[in-house]
């Protein structure tokens, strides 16, 4: 009994809310849409209520203005299930019945889209309502994939991605280093993209760097466009002059800090100081006037021959060749004249090697 009485109660005021509604005069509403209709049909129209018989009331209806309607009257309710859509109601009217409430006239419907979809409108919902034909105003919604977002970082200008290599992202809380293609950087090697798509410190410059006028090399000399100053990346070739060895690169470079690459030297050729006795150069043993002008490179090693203080076998002692100066080694005697031509087999360079015993 106190269930019926409570139904009946709730009648009884959505019938008085209805009718103090028809007593007021209805709200503003839009012309009705002749010829141009989205939709089918549109109720009778009217001015006041008094227009629309007993049943019906003068209601503003959308796009068919001041029309004859039924309040009751419902729309589909649950939708069918929609592709990538998510409808609700945010303002139902229900009709009687708690058990299944369906949305009536004037009910608002939310639609969104499933993450990842968005409406071609680009806004985030599209609201329906429901319509005296018993239809949800507008279009069905189509759901299409969220395109994918703008990159958004912070700006790096032509003339600094055409100056500088640039290690890092410029997205928004992350950090740049900037190392210049030529030249000197003048300002903050680093830098921190804000999350307002700014940066924190001006961009930097690189400032143009010349080398100055190579060095002269003794006893040598370069191949270049004689100039004061010259760009980095520049080279320039030394040669050296006839009976010297260039000792290093023959080409140098003007490298980012303003300096040269190793410059080389012109290095002169060593005299034997041997004349009686053979040498080992080069894996063969050789008289010194057998050599051009009996002079080495520089850089050549030669293999003098010494006596064994105690016995008769040759001890070899390997000098080499710097820049003009070879000396022989202390242990090595020149032989005489007359042992030279008296006795050549005899000289130190022609007897038998000594044997690892006779080192002991």
């Amino acid at each position: 009994m106190d269930n019926i009485l409570l139904l009946l109660s709730l009648w009884a005021m959505a019938g008085y809310a209805s009718l103090q509604t028809a007593a007021e005069p209805p709200e503003a509403c839009p012309e009705r849409l002749v010829g141009d209709e989205r939709r089918r049909t549109c109720p009778r129209p009217c001015v006041q209520d008094k227009d629309c018989g007993s049943k019906r009331q003068c209601l503003c209806d959308g796009q068919c203005g001041l029309s004859c309607v039924a309040p009751g009257r419902t729309c589909p309710w649950p939708l069918p299930p929609g592709s990538n859509l998510v409808p609700s109601l945010l303002s139902p009217t229900p009709s009687f019945s708690l058990l299944s409430p369906t949305p009536s006239f004037s009910a608002l419907l939310e639609v969104r889209c499933v993450p990842g979809y968005v409406l071609p409108s680009g806004l985030d919902a599209a609201i329906r309502r429901c319509q005296g034909d018993r239809q949800w105003s507008g279009d069905d919604p189509i759901c299409t994939v969220e395109p994918p977002s703008p990159d958004v970082s912070c700006p790096l200008p032509k003339e600094v991605t055409e100056t500088f290599s640039i290690n890092g992202t410029s997205a928004p809380g992350t950090t740049i280093r900037y190392t210049c293609l030529f030249g000197e950087l003048v300002g903050n090697s680093e830098n921190v993209c804000t999350d307002k798509l700014t940066w924190q410190y001006p961009h930097p410059i690189c400032q143009r760097v010349w080398c100055p006028a190579p060095q002269e090399v003794n006893h040598g000399y370069l191949v270049a466009v004689q100039r004061s100053e010259y760009e980095v990346g520049d080279d320039i070739y030394y040669l050296c002059k006839k009976n010297f060895l260039l000792d290093g690169p023959n080409r140098v470079s003007c490298q980012p800090n303003g300096t040269w690459t190793t410059v080389p030297y012109c290095r002169a050729r060593c005299p034997i100081p041997a004349e009686r006795s053979r040498v080992l150069i080069g894996g063969l043993k050789r008289w010194p006037y057998d050599m051009t002008d009996s002079v080495v490179p520089h850089g050549e090693n030669v293999t003098f021959y010494c006596k064994h203080p105690r016995k008769q076998c040759s001890l070899p002692s390997t000098q080499t060749c710097f820049d003009g100066l070879l000396s022989a080694p202390s242990c090595y005697l020149e032989p005489t004249w007359l042992q030279y031509k008296l006795f050549p087999h005899r000289l130190v360079s022609e007897i038998e090697a000594c044997s690892p015993a006779d080192l002991e």
